[in-house]
């Protein structure tokens, strides 16, 4: 029983963990086409989910946990638009250091990875039903 409750902690931890970094994944995509509002200023900056092994001590299990989120130091792209408020004297505007498609393959990374753990926890509760229903015979 005592092992049935590690996979679970450890897989919790993994669905905590994923959940997450679906956050701040998300978070990316929705600001993929925000600028600055005047010249000279950055955009947003993509936003990349840091995990680390963390010792659970009440249980002495290691689990990952998101440790922090830091900022991806790529640079901006640049795109023609003299129209725009942010433009700078030259007429480009910074926009941000976002691609969409990497964001979407690492939401669709993190989803599996997601599942997998979902899929732990399934087959622990599905083998203590089971237990429980040898116990009653």
């Amino acid at each position: 029983m005592a092992d049935m409750n590690i996979a679970l902690s450890i897989a919790a931890s993994g669905l905590r963990a994923q959940t997450a970094r679906m956050k701040t994944i998300a978070e990316n995509i929705a600001n993929a086409s925000s600028t600055a509002n005047a010249p000279g200023g950055d955009p947003y900056r993509r936003k990349v989910a840091n995990f680390g092994q963390v010792l659970d001590r009440e249980s002495g299990i290691s689990q990952v946990r998101m440790t922090g989120v830091s900022r991806d130091k790529a640079e901006f792209k640049l795109r023609y638009d003299p129209t725009h408020p942010g433009a700078d004297a030259n007429g480009y505007v910074k926009m941000p250091n976002v691609n969409t498609l990497l964001e979407a393959m690492d939401m669709r990374e993190a989803q599996r990875a997601y599942e997998a753990n979902l899929n732990v926890v399934e087959s622990a509760r599905a083998m203590l039903g089971k237990t429980i229903d040898l116990l009653r015979r």
